[in-house]
């Protein structure tokens, strides 16, 4: 039977194997987040309007769109949020999250971009602040990251 199997996977066509792969497989969000600092060495970090009550501060973060690399993920989610331009640099994070979510996160460097340009809709405040001088209300899993990130 297994070699019976075997010897219809290799003789379908790539588009359906990939199909089929598609339809047998579980599907998963993947949330991406940037440990941004500033050439200071400050982490950048936000208070998200739409997070848990006394647990709102955190870094960066969002969603991947279909089609885009999670490096593109964080430059984008990063302009969007608080108008800034990063350099996306090395993975400091993979792993499995809520459910079916998986969570990478990527340091990065602030390269420009000028002042603070808030989406008013997804974040409330933002600050540049030293590692040991966190504020109140940050995501445990955030604190570990700026920690694991350290230069």
């Amino acid at each position: 039977m297994k070699k019976l199997m075997a010897g219809l996977w290799r003789r379908i066509s790539g588009p359906v194997q990939w199909r089929l792969l598609y339809l047998s497989q579980a599907k998963f969000v993947v949330g991406v987040t940037g440990v941004v600092r500033d050439p200071d060495g400050n982490v950048l970090l936000l208070r998200h309007r739409f997070w848990p009550e006394g647990r709102q501060w955190g870094l960066p973060t969002g969603g991947a769109k279909r089609g885009e690399t999670f490096e593109q993920t964080v430059v984008r989610e990063v302009m969007e949020e608080t108008g800034l331009e990063v350099k996306v640099g090395e993975v400091v994070r993979v792993g499995s999250g809520f459910r079916l979510r998986v969570e990478i996160a990527y340091a990065a460097r602030y390269v420009g971009g000028g002042t603070l340009r808030l989406n008013s809709l997804e974040i409330l405040e933002a600050r540049w602040c030293a590692p040991d001088d966190l504020p109140e209300g940050l995501l445990e899993s955030h604190r570990l990251l700026i920690e694991s990130s350290l230069p």
